[in-house]
């Protein structure tokens, strides 16, 4: 009798193990197709070749790796047509090793994803290159993205974030941190941007700080790019000539980075209202606590050009390596040889004992908890994952207002519904919604819900 039940037992744990599987995409193949017949854990491997789609990834724990063999990719190629390249909604997913072309939107994106990877890829000509939004406990690395219409790695309220060893050139924006927390951005080559790293707080959106992060031993070189974002986007106002932004981030270390040739300044520290952005009495506008330690600044500021290059030359100094507004609060700056600056006149000088800018990782010891969500959650969710890439609240960020929708569609439930889901351009002024169909209808029908019944600033 007793035997019997310990190989009733063994049994039903045998039965109840599900087991991982590795499924291989041919070239000239579906990579959707196969990803639709996977489960939770499988991996995806993708045969070098062109694949002319977008994927949605909505499982857990999904590998999906590109293939290279004799230099040649696994090649998303969107034809200038398609939107999106990748886009990840599941937790634990890793993105590995593809290039991804010809994308109008973004190249690479998370929505609300936790513990995520994406690495190794090539990433050419979108509006986002590479875009983990809402997302906590994730890895960018190792990636090369160029020709971005708004920042080639764009990190969009996100916590314990690493962007590491990434090449960046050609875009407006080379690296951002957007609405960020806990966040490291170390070893990147960043050039031939408009600006190279931005750090920055943008108003009426569901995050309303950012801080701790640190920017720590990356090349950034010669980002003189002429600011090349669509007129309607915030991205238009970014300066040229600049080598690291921060504008109302709070605690932020610079440490050991080469800046170099960046025209108009190093470094330019600033507030939100330099650059039109006030208005939301919910975000601190102003810097606290900058610390500039040990950067190795060469020739910078040389020839100011732009707006911000004006701006510049009327105070008659040039040649700046950082440049600040005057307002920020306990900043300073220590080790910096010869350090050309403007406004700093309130900086102190840091001590030793304040930085912490050489711990290894800004990602959490265990992966981050994802509890499962109800319709309602998930309509919350998929808002600050999803919409709130183009929209702000009551504020123009790449799209109208949320307040202007919900004017809109007040009384159309179903209308909103069938314009996410398949969306029609109605104003010039604004760049071209995608379609989000891939979302589903249930998810669809959950966002329009929230947006209307229940979202507020």
């Amino acid at each position: 009798m007793k035997f019997n039940i310990v190989i009733t037992l063994i049994l039903a744990l045998v039965s109840s193990v599900s087991y991982a599987k590795v499924l291989t995409v041919k070239s000239g193949s579906s990579i959707q197709a196969v990803i639709k017949q996977i489960k939770d854990g499988d991996t995806v491997l993708v045969e070098p070749g062109y694949y002319h789609e977008s994927i949605y990834i909505d499982k857990e724990n999904i590998t999906l790796r590109g293939l290279i063999k004799d230099g040649k990719y696994a090649h998303l190629d969107g034809k200038s047509l398609l939107n999106d390249g990748i886009i990840a909604s599941g937790h634990q997913v890793v993105i590995d090793s593809f290039k991804v072309t010809g994308y109008k939107g973004n190249g690479i994106m998370t929505q609300g994803a936790n513990n995520f990877k994406i690495i190794n890829n090539v990433v050419e000509g979108a509006f986002y290159g590479i875009f983990p939004q809402f997302g906590k406990n994730g890895l960018v690395k190792g990636n090369t993205v160029t020709g971005a219409e708004d920042a080639g790695i764009y990190v969009g309220m996100c916590d314990h974030i690493d962007v590491i060893g990434n090449t960046a050139h050609d875009n407006v924006m080379g690296l951002e941190f957007e609405n960020t927390r806990n966040a490291l951005m170390a070893d990147n080559l960043v050039y031939n941007n408009s600006t190279g790293i931005m750090l920055s707080l943008i108003p009426s959106l569901p995050v309303k700080d950012a801080s701790h992060q640190v920017v720590r031993n990356n090349i950034i070189r010669n980002n003189n790019l002429t600011n090349f974002a669509p007129a309607s986007s915030v991205a238009a106002g970014v300066p040229e000539g600049v080598g690291i932004l921060i504008e109302a981030v709070d605690d932020v270390i610079i440490k050991d980075n080469i800046i170099e040739d960046n025209k108009s300044v190093g470094i330019f520290v600033t507030d939100m209202y330099t650059f039109g952005l006030g208005g939301d009495s919910k975000n601190e506008p102003y810097v606290d606590s900058v610390q500039v330690y040990e950067n190795n600044f060469i020739n910078n500021g040389n020839e100011p050009f732009g707006t911000l290059g004006e701006l510049i030359l009327m105070t008659g100094k040039t040649g700046l390596e950082l440049l600040t507004t005057g307002k920020e609060r306990t900043s300073c700056y220590a080790k910096q040889k010869e350090l050309d600056q403007l406004g700093t006149d309130n900086w102190t000088v840091c001590e030793d004992k304040m930085s912490t800018a050489n711990y290894k990782t800004a990602m959490l010891d265990e992966p981050y908890d994802s509890p499962k969500y109800t319709a309602e959650q998930k309509g919350r969710l998929t808002y600050l994952a999803v919409c709130t890439g183009c929209h702000t609240y009551n504020t123009v960020l790449h799209g109208p207002s949320m307040q202007a929708i919900q004017a809109m569609y007040a009384d159309n439930l179903t209308g909103l519904e069938k314009y996410i889901a398949s969306p029609v351009r109605k104003r010039k002024d604004f760049a071209e919604m995608p379609p989000q169909s891939y979302l589903g209808e249930e998810n669809i029908s959950a966002i329009a819900k929230y947006v209307l019944f229940d979202l507020k600033d």
